[in-house]
């Protein structure tokens, strides 16, 4: 029997934020797996960042999409978050559904934090099972927590205290990673003894980089055909993340002086590594780059670009570059992406990320291991860099990808299906 989940989510197509497609990857393959989707979603109209019309095109033309009216800020911007701004239009959407007996769970995936909450609301008020899911971790003490009435601080008081009530009644936690979850149950004994838990990755789908290269969009990080070699990082640098950018580019300046002819075509790209998703000038990796001598090798868009964009920027690169975590837990769900790129890796993780073996054991690139306590010397970056830029014996039709269909979006939502079965059972029976 086909049972109904809506998925609450901030953004949805044509958003850009990266948050818009763990809600788009489920929608398009829970019918598979006996699960008919809603998308509750804020209205496009409301949202503050650039859309793109061309993600529209990839949503499955089967999901239905409920745009809940959102508090605009065009006007007067009282506040940025649209899980605050469309909080009160979800819950109306939901609370419709379920009275109308439309859907049989409610998940909510965050950001935005501040939607969390409708799950429970509506549990409390129809009974409807519900469950978060974390794509990241929701309680976290930033830089700037014990200064007293600063963002930082208001919004991690708010956390403590909006988690806990939350998540209580839960049925399903799901996250990317375990680490994700771990304090959130640490804090929340009960959740963590009563609700059904699962983990899957962001995952990654071909018909994406399909739909990419139909749009035919030029490159502007950089030229394909200059004759420079072309890496690029994509994402945001996590704060555990600096130590291994630091070794990373440690590894450039010590190239340098041993291979100079290898550094001297040798182009690094980030983008979307700043300190704020829309800020052109909130650089992190060029200061670095500049301090270690190396800025002549390194270019930052520290502000996003859009999916499609990326997508297109990796595939027409020469090389993918991720760095993860000092933290064991961290496992980039970008890996899959990356292979669907069909461009070579170079990876810097800790040793017992499971990403590690994946890329390995496929041949589909280079990983420098890590520990949580040291990162790799300059030395060992550099010997790594230079045999991998020097390597033309990358074979994409070599790769054996099922190994790595764990990271794929159909995965995960097979994953999601299997957590919902149980939640419900749980649900049934208690």
């Amino acid at each position: 029997m086909t049972r109904t989940v809506a998925l609450v989510t901030g953004h949805f197509p044509p958003s850009n934020l990266v948050g818009a497609h763990r809600a788009r990857l489920w929608s398009r393959y829970l019918p598979e797996f006996g699960w008919t989707p809603i998308v509750v979603t804020g209205d496009p109209a409301g949202y503050e960042e650039r859309p793109d019309p061309d993600l529209e095109r990839l949503v499955a033309p089967h999901v239905r999409v409920i745009h809940a009216p959102t508090l605009s800020t065009r006007t007067v911007r009282l506040v940025g978050d649209i899980g605050v701004r469309g909080f009160a239009g979800c819950y109306r959407v939901l609370a419709g559904l379920a009275a109308r007996r439309e859907i049989d769970f409610v998940l909510v995936t965050i950001p935005s934090n501040f939607l969390a909450p409708v799950g429970r609301l509506i549990h409390r008020r129809y009974g409807v099972p519900f469950g978060i899911d974390y794509q990241d971790p929701w309680v976290n003490r930033w830089p700037g927590v014990e200064r007293p009435f600063t963002k930082a601080w208001t919004s991690y008081r708010l956390a403590c205290l909006l988690e806990p009530w939350s998540v209580r009644d839960a049925t399903l936690i799901t996250a990317v990673a375990p680490g994700y979850i771990a304090g959130m149950l640490e804090r929340n004994p009960e959740v963590a003894g009563k609700a059904v838990q699962a983990f899957m990755p962001m995952g990654a789908a071909a018909e994406d980089f399909e739909l990419a290269k139909t749009l035919d969009r030029p490159t502007f990080l950089f030229q394909p055909d200059d004759g420079c070699f072309h890496m690029i990082y994509a994402g945001a640098l996590l704060p555990a993340g600096v130590g291994v950018l630091d070794a990373f580019l440690g590894g450039l300046a010590e190239l340098r002086k041993r291979a100079p002819d290898v550094a001297a075509r040798l182009r690094i790209h980030f983008v979307g590594t700043g300190t704020s998703p829309d800020d052109p000038q909130g650089h992190r990796v060029m200061p670095r780059a500049e301090a270690l001598g190396v800025a002549a090798m390194v270019t930052e868009h520290p502000h996003r670009i859009g999916y499609l964009d990326t997508l297109n920027h990796l595939g027409q690169s020469d090389a993918i570059l991720i760095l993860g975590s000092t933290e064991p837990h961290y496992t980039p769900s970008k890996v899959f992406q990356a292979l669907l790129s069909r461009r070579p890796i170079f990876a810097m993780l800790h040793g017992e990320s499971s990403a590690v073996d994946m890329i390995q054991s496929a041949g589909a690139g280079r990983v420098v291991a890590l520990t949580q306590a040291t990162v790799s010397t300059s030395v060992a970056v550099a010997c790594e860099l230079q045999a991998f830029v020097e390597d033309t014996a990358y074979d994409f039709d070599a790769i054996d990808m099922s190994i790595h269909e764990s990271l794929s979006a159909r995965a995960s939502t097979r994953a999601l299906a299997e957590a919902l079965d149980r939640a419900l059972g749980i649900e049934a029976s208690s």
